[in-house]
């Protein structure tokens, strides 16, 4: 449980206040914000820093500013909702890659529970909804990121989709965060990993999304497409601060398992 100063320094990172009641007005315009602040990003892959999963990985978000891959902004995000008294489950997934499910925990979501509701709280997966998702609706639920569904597939088992397209897969079945260190593991040192085949950071925007691959700068506004490509370090280390936020000493270089054919969800279409 985070103490209360640590709450505050959230909820001012993102640019919300405490919330008065803890309903699903507040959860919306949590998760929206969170959406739209704090970045899916892969640098500390890169840069061979340890990478936390627990409530340490609050202080790298708060205090330093950044974001995080799936494991370390779903986690944090957790954490505030818990903190701030909501009644919350984390749940391990299987992200679709296109023809097979990955392997058990390479992705970690949260449910809310709300007046007999439940609701899937995912700001981790890179193209996330911007509001939680109402799980059990039978109806698609249009959002800023595209029309979300659910599916409900085994007892224990629920499909996330996104314009009809399978995302991920998520468990009933409660889990903590120490569940995921050994896939954490296999995140920081494997060479098919995609966090280390990929460089790269994003972050939604009210109307379209930042993408900064390696020295690739793609900024999308609406229907519009800007791409730059960053040649100097300065231009890169500001672009960084610009559009992120995230201040560096340098700028980090991909590692060697980097793989241009390697693209994430929000770089497709």
């Amino acid at each position: 449980m985070l103490d209360d100063t640590l709450v505050d320094a959230y909820l001012n990172r993102i640019g919300v206040a405490r919330p008065e009641r803890l309903d699903a007005e507040a959860l919306r315009l949590l998760h929206a914000q969170h959406e739209l602040t704090v970045p899916f990003e892969t640098i500390d892959y890169h840069l061979g820093k340890e990478i936390f999963i627990d409530e340490r990985v609050v202080e790298k978000i708060v205090y330093q500013n950044r974001g995080g891959g799936c494991g370390e902004i779903n986690n944090a995000f957790h954490y505030l909702l818990e903190s701030l008294g909501f009644d919350v489950t984390l749940h391990q997934g299987r992200v679709w890659l296109g023809h097979a499910f990955t392997p058990p925990y390479n992705h970690s979501v949260t449910t809310v529970r709300i007046d007999g509701d439940r609701w899937l709280s995912d700001v981790g997966l890179g193209r996330s909804s911007r509001y939680p998702l109402l799980l059990e609706s039978p109806q698609a639920q249009d959002d800023p990121h595209g029309t979300f569904s659910t599916k409900r597939v085994a007892d224990n088992a629920t499909d996330v989709f996104r314009a009809d397209a399978l995302q991920y897969r998520f468990y009933d079945e409660p889990v903590v965060a120490a569940d995921g260190m050994q896939v954490l593991w296999w995140y920081r040192t494997s060479p098919d990993s995609p966090f280390l085949q990929n460089l790269s950071c994003t972050l939604p925007t009210e109307n379209g999304r930042i993408i900064l691959r390696e020295n690739k700068l793609v900024v999308i506004d609406g229907d519009e497409r800007r791409i730059e490509r960053l040649t100097n370090d300065d231009d890169l280390l500001a672009a960084y601060d610009k559009y992120f936020g995230i201040k560096l000493d340098a700028p980090p270089k991909p590692s060697p398992h980097v793989k241009k054919s390697m693209r994430m969800s929000y770089e497709r279409d």
